[in-house]
């Protein structure tokens, strides 16, 4: 099991984490909602619980509960800016479908 992170994403999280002044790494998780089933839920790690799986890739620990590893084991989480837009992205190979939105996925 394994969640990878790239150059770009690593560059955003360790940037925000040092201006934050705190925090371990990034929180990626799931949450039951959208058309589709399931959405990604993202945010700044200030600590690691007890039963989280923590991931290191590029110098950035990843921080998953174990729940929601199950619908995101190999993901690679991206960072990507296009125009005045900018956003985490994700490319998770147990994915069979997603809204028209882009907002929700199944497995």
């Amino acid at each position: 099991m394994a969640i990878s992170i790239t150059e770009s994403a690593a560059q955003r999280v360790s940037a925000y984490l040092e201006k934050r002044g705190q925090g371990v790494g990034l929180r990626l998780g799931v949450r039951s909602t959208g058309c589709s089933g399931y959405s990604y839920v993202i945010n700044y790690a200030d600590s690691v619980d007890g039963e989280d799986v923590v991931f290191e890739d590029r110098g950035v620990k990843i921080v998953v509960d174990p729940e929601a590893l199950k619908l995101i084991d190999g993901t690679e989480v991206d960072f990507v800016k296009n125009g005045l837009n900018e956003a985490f992205s994700f490319k998770n190979p147990n994915v069979t479908g997603e809204c028209g939105c882009g907002e929700s996925f199944n497995i």
